[in-house]
């Protein structure tokens, strides 16, 4: 299995680099595993950042798949969760929380887990987890409105993005809402589960939200391309929809956003032997 990947921090002070530090998203690989990460940006107080949350889970799964890599992944996905919680003293309902994608190799198939709404391109299928959206909240609706209309970033959409959080974590791992990884491992049961033959699936892609969103609009979402490149290809990528955010679309008119730049991050991944002998 051979896997590139690129990270570009959100903010406005990004420089185009890879600085993951600075980000919210989190990439963790095994022999035959893709984890990646998109911690939720909090606009409310919460116990611990949200980056530290990604990290401590991250790292929790790719453990827990270094041990057991056949072991099935909601199973991994509940005891790192639970794991989480408890290193970092998190209660349900007050805690941060993360998207969760897992992709794995195992012998001549692929196992895709999705919670939250990463993307998974495999060459037939766009495999994504959209039940927040889903909720169609009226905080979203408006603060969608009020970009394309022109207002901009101000005071009211700010305040308008919390309202939207607020609301989002009311339903938040429960029936009728969405699914997350945040306190309750009770979640992972929820996760979106696939597997599919290699001969089907040779190649994925994953992405973050801030990162497909942009390249969608740009049409920079050759997925079967994106798939062979290099970690400086898809860094280019990435700095092509942070450079046009910033100067072709600053106000989120075009493509209303929650935040002029969010945290992108993609993983290209080839299965079978490592083509270039690693």
């Amino acid at each position: 299995m051979r896997v590139a990947t690129a990270q570009l921090p959100g903010g406005d002070g990004g420089d185009g680099g890879d600085d993951s530090d600075d980000s919210d998203d989190r990439v963790f690989t095994t022999g035959d595993a893709v984890i990646v990460l998109d911690g939720a940006s909090a606009f409310l107080p919460v116990p611990v950042p949200a980056a530290t949350y990604a990290d401590v889970l991250g790292k929790r799964l790719r453990d827990l798949l270094n041990a057991g890599p056949d072991r099935g992944l909601r199973d991994v996905l509940a005891d790192g969760i639970a794991h989480t919680a408890t290193v970092l003293g998190l209660s349900p309902g007050d805690s941060p929380s993360s998207t969760v994608t897992i992709v794995r190799q195992r012998d001549d198939d692929v196992d895709v887990l999705i919670l939250g709404d990463n993307l998974v391109v495999l060459p037939d299928e766009v495999l994504t987890d959209d039940r927040m959206d889903q909720l169609d909240l009226p905080p979203r609706r408006r603060y969608r409105e009020r970009l394309a209309d022109g207002h901009g970033y101000d005071e009211e959409h700010q305040a308008t993005v919390r309202e939207q959080q607020v609301q989002q974590a009311e339903r938040r791992n429960r029936p009728g809402g969405y699914w997350i990884a945040e306190a309750d491992p009770a979640a992972a049961e929820h996760a979106i589960l696939t597997r599919r033959p290699v001969r089907e699936a040779p190649w994925a892609v994953l992405a973050t939200d801030g990162a497909y969103n942009t390249m969608d609009y740009l049409g920079l979402d050759d997925w079967t391309v994106l798939a062979h490149a290099d970690a400086t290809d898809l860094a280019d990528a990435l700095r092509q929809c942070d450079t046009w955010e910033a100067h072709g679309d600053p106000t989120g008119q075009a493509l209303p956003r929650p935040k002029r730049h969010d945290d992108k991050t993609l993983a290209a991944v080839l299965f079978g032997p490592d083509p270039y002998g690693r």
